[in-house]
């Protein structure tokens, strides 16, 4: 038990006080159970030292990113109110546009400088790389993460990198605490997903912690839209966290390799400079590292999906399926002045390859998928993947 004689001692309503991350010793041992309940009876036993002191306590502010069962921790401190989703607190935890002009202009007027940009073009990358999180229930306020917002103006001559991943921990260890197989695959990188709101809002004990529900709490997801009235959509928040996702994926489907350690790594300089077949090369290696026990390659899905992850890992922002007044393009990427778009065919029998080649073809020519586009350079490639061989065989710009 803990003994805080000094509390007894001190003046009524005398004390604040703040408890910040109040769950990390819980997230820290969620694959351990025994040890999970033992660190949940230990912070119990503090709460309920604080409550049999509460004459000397004016306020206490309790912050955390897993809303764990309440019940179990809390029973003893009644009076706290939870205000995790509550519209009038959504702007708490970053920065509104609104206060990024108002407060930080003259630092984003010096990043303009040296990044030769207009601050009103430099104001909507910012808000593209590091905004978008929503943290209330009627989905109206997004707001922009302060660490990595900040730290890109310490040293805009670093331009836009990836900070979230680093303050956030280890996205891996988050994600080898997840229950469902489903939530690990690849695949699942690109799928819609959404949430009842009551199980974001309400708490969770380790038994009963939702996959799901866990992602927005941890900011690997962020409320995007709720509607008939209980459904929350869920996505990335924004560049550096789709990417920081992707690069995760990767991983898995690598057994813990990235990109370039298979050779595959400058992707975004083959889209850049180089013809189809150097992507067509580029890709091949990718998929000849997979982990086909765990991620087989099974169909045009599966070919898509392990082909976005590693687009969306190196930085990029691949369009899957992408509708356009012509149809639905299987995947579509931007770089530079470039635009890729590919259309994707798996073949199962090696005398059909030339067939599936020329349907891919033929499809990019009557879809014209990309043909009212202002992008610049327009690049289409219609490939044919080998379940047999496990590569691209067959590849052909149209």
């Amino acid at each position: 038990m803990f003994d805080f004689v000094w509390l007894k001692k001190q003046e009524p309503n005398s004390l604040v006080l703040l408890v910040d991350e109040y769950d990390t010793p819980l997230t820290s041992c969620l694959n351990n159970p025994e040890l999970f309940n033992s660190v949940q009876v230990a912070l119990s036993d503090f709460y309920a030292v604080l409550k049999s002191n509460d004459d000397a306590l004016r306020f206490v502010f309790i912050t955390g990113i897993v809303n764990f069962n309440k019940g179990h921790l809390f029973s003893e401190v009644q009076e706290l109110s939870d205000i995790s989703l509550d519209t009038e607190f959504g702007e708490l935890l970053g920065f509104k546009r609104g206060e990024v002009e108002e407060y930080f202009y003259p630092y984003l007027e010096a990043a303009s400088q040296v990044l030769n940009l207009p601050v009103s073009e430099l104001l909507k990358k910012v808000i593209k790389q590091y905004g978008g999180f929503c943290f209330e229930r009627m989905a109206t306020e997004k707001v922009l993460a302060p660490w990595s917002f900040l730290n890109f103006l310490a040293s805009p001559r670093n331009d836009l990198l990836d900070y979230w991943f680093e303050s956030g921990g280890k996205a891996s260890a988050l994600m080898d605490s997840l229950k469902s197989d489903s939530m690990r695959d690849p695949e699942e990188y690109g799928r819609d997903k959404f949430v009842s709101l009551s199980s974001l809002s309400g708490s969770s004990s380790l038994e009963s912690l939702s996959d799901l529900a866990l992602l927005p709490q941890t900011g690997y997801l962020t409320i995007k839209a709720v509607k008939y009235g209980d459904t929350v959509f869920l996505d990335y928040p924004n560049l550096e966290v789709k990417k920081s996702m992707g690069q995760l994926y990767v991983e898995h489907l690598l057994t813990g390799r990235s990109a370039g350690q298979v050779g595959a790594g400058p992707i975004v300089q083959v889209l850049s400079e180089e013809s189809a077949e150097a992507l067509v090369h580029i890709f091949n290696r990718l998929f000849a590292a997979i982990d086909y026990q765990r991620y087989p390659v099974r169909d045009e899905a599966s070919v898509r999906a392990f082909t976005q992850v590693y687009l969306a890992g190196a930085g990029l922002e691949p369009k899957v399926e992408h509708h356009t007044a012509h149809g639905r393009s299987d995947l579509e990427v931007k770089v530079n002045n470039r635009h890729w778009i590919l259309e994707f065919k798996v073949s199962r029998d090696q005398d059909d390859l030339d067939k599936k080649l020329g349907e891919a073809g033929e499809q990019l020519k009557l879809k014209g998928y990309g043909n009212d586009s202002s992008s610049g350079n327009l690049i289409k490639v219609a490939l044919v993947f080998s379940i047999e061989e496990r590569k691209f065989v067959r590849w052909q710009e149209v």
